[in-house]
């Protein structure tokens, strides 16, 4: 039993340095090539942790050459055009001016409900709001919207509205994130001024509490319900430029 136990967690190991050397892409974004090396490994790991016989050398070695393959095969992808097309495929239009394209449908082996459904899971309910519909290479539907049925921006109103910011995460599963606390250059009494709104002890009674560049706070007591609260905090150190999207939240 301790080797079987021993066996799984050096394969998970493994696995998992390989896939994150591989890339982060959920499986719905995965290129057909990625998904089929993704299986394969997952059927190579299997081996070794049911078979105690085999010694794990012969499992870490296909492994290793597999995700060799990997990188070699997106390198080719990368530096030609032709080799990407041979590789991913092609978008295929399946919604044009035109109306539905039934032969790109039949090409892709897809119903009009698996296009209904598409469209849907885009915020799209009616096929006369569509321009142009996309089936990509990884199997995700891209929706061109009609310009008469997009919903008016603020831009197009000429609202002003101020800058988006990323919000920062100070308390999480009641463990206060002391990095992020100092980021945003705020003391113990802001903290403890938010805690008596809410009417909590402390950061321990507390489930998520985050922080934008303009003074909103959003928070969600252990026992209690989410809330956003307006702050006098006005972005001390201007954090939000300073870090932009390479901010670590926890």
């Amino acid at each position: 039993m301790f080797i079987i136990l021993f066996r799984v967690l050096i394969i998970y190991v493994i696995v998992l340095t390989y896939l994150r050397i591989m890339g982060k892409r959920q499986v719905g974004e995965m290129q057909p090539f990625e998904l089929v090396i993704t299986l394969i490994m997952a059927d190579i790991a299997t081996l070794p942790m049911t078979q105690t016989s085999m010694p794990l050398l012969f499992s870490l070695i296909p492994l290793t050459m597999i995700v060799i393959v990997h990188f070699l095969v997106s390198l080719l992808s990368r530096k030609s055009i032709t080799m990407r097309k041979i590789i991913n495929g092609r978008p295929v239009v399946v919604i044009s001016p035109k109306g539905v394209e039934l032969d790109a449908l039949r090409e892709l082996n897809m119903t009009f409900d698996d296009l209904m459904q598409g469209l849907r899971a885009m915020g799209v309910y009616k096929l006369e709001d569509v321009s142009y519909a996309l089936v990509e290479t990884n199997g995700t539907l891209s929706v061109i919207q009609k310009a008469d049925t997009l919903p008016a921006s603020n831009k197009d109103l000429n609202i002003k509205v101020a800058p988006s910011s990323l919000p920062l995460i100070l308390v999480s599963c009641s463990k206060l994130i002391e990095k992020n606390i100092k980021i945003a250059e705020i003391d113990k009494d802001f903290l403890q001024n938010i805690y008596d709104k809410i009417k909590v002890k402390d950061y321990k009674d507390i489930l998520i509490l985050t922080l934008n560049a303009f003074g909103d706070v959003y928070v969600q007591p252990k026992n209690g319900i989410a809330q956003t609260l307006k702050t006098n905090y006005n972005g001390v150190g201007k954090w939000w430029k300073k870090f932009g999207l390479c901010l670590l939240f926890l």
